[in-house]
């Protein structure tokens, strides 16, 4: 199926507006939280409780991670789980 060019320019523009973010370099899960290591210099950690997946995950598949090529999104193959750099950035809005 092809993208429409609205489609096209929201995909340019999600792009654009994730490289305002800077990049997980590296990332450290415990079973409680999520340590990532970003490109501009900051530590920062989320709780592993923000996300059901998670929260219910074994330390084992917590450790279990791919980051992205881009260093913008980590996946977790195991549990089917995906977050974004915002998650440490911007905390989960409501």
């Amino acid at each position: 199926m092809m993208k429409t060019e609205g489609q096209i320019k929201e995909t340019i523009s999600l792009t654009a507006s994730e490289k305002e973010y800077p990049s997980i370099i590296s990332l450290h899960c415990e079973k409680h939280k999520i340590t990532a290591t970003l490109s501009d210099g900051r530590i920062t950690s989320i709780p592993t409780a923000w996300f059901k997946r998670l929260r219910q995950a074994s330390l084992e598949q917590l450790q279990n991670y791919e980051i992205a090529f881009d260093g913008y999104d980590i996946h977790w193959p195991e549990i089917d789980e995906d977050i974004s750099v915002k998650a440490f950035i911007e905390g989960l809005k409501n």
